[in-house]
């Protein structure tokens, strides 16, 4: 390629991206492209200049969208808890028995964080995260409400409601941890995690 064809590419390539910008879509574009990012290498290998050059915008853009690095990776963990609480909550959804509505939304838990590894994985790195976000904050209380409706009763008026619905949790997020880890030792029995969700339902 000649120069000047560079220069007809690389003007081409800024028009892209100013119509991305235009149309309102690099927010999304941003996101999708750190989700790729921590998918392949990890939330340790993200960098907001490969967010932006996988985008197509300049190293600087993501600023005007994000202001830097822990707000961008707070905004896909926002997308990473709210799909948390769709899919948990589609899960119990008509469920009527209390045992087998826990039982559904933490084989939900376990299942989104087996297949949404690199989601999980920064949803609860809290030292990337703008813990102060409100948009983060409602959609971390949106899972917390699918807890809540699993366990019955009000936590924030009932001690033992609330050490309930903490103990549900932490033993969805607890076995979900072990098996990414590969800690969890199984024996190729596919019951062996519904039966212990079963044996300590709170």
């Amino acid at each position: 390629m000649d120069g000047e064809d560079k220069a007809v590419g690389d003007r081409d390539a800024d028009a892209l991206a100013r119509d991305r910008y235009h149309h309102g879509d690099l927010h999304a574009a941003l996101i999708r492209a750190t989700e790729e990012i921590i998918a392949e290498r990890g939330v340790e290998g993200f960098s907001l200049r490969e967010a932006a050059r996988r985008a197509g915008v300049s190293a600087a853009a993501p600023a005007h969208h994000f202001g830097d690095a822990r707000g961008l990776l707070t905004a896909v963990a926002v997308h990473a808890f709210n799909a948390l609480a769709d899919v948990t909550r589609a899960a119990t959804a008509g469920i009527a028995d209390p045992v087998e509505k826990r039982l559904a939304m933490g084989q939900a838990y376990i299942r989104y964080a087996l297949t949404q590894r690199a989601r999980f994985d920064l949803m609860f790195r809290k030292n990337l995260l703008d813990r102060d976000d409100p948009a983060l904050k409602e959609a971390g209380e949106r899972c917390f409400a699918v807890v809540v409706e699993a366990i019955g009763g009000d936590p924030e008026t009932d001690p033992r409601t609330e050490a309930r619905v903490i103990a549900c949790w932490a033993l969805a997020h607890g076995l979900a941890r072990l098996k990414l880890d590969g800690a969890l030792i199984e024996n190729g029995d596919p019951d062996f995690v519904p039966m212990v969700l079963k044996t300590l339902s709170v």
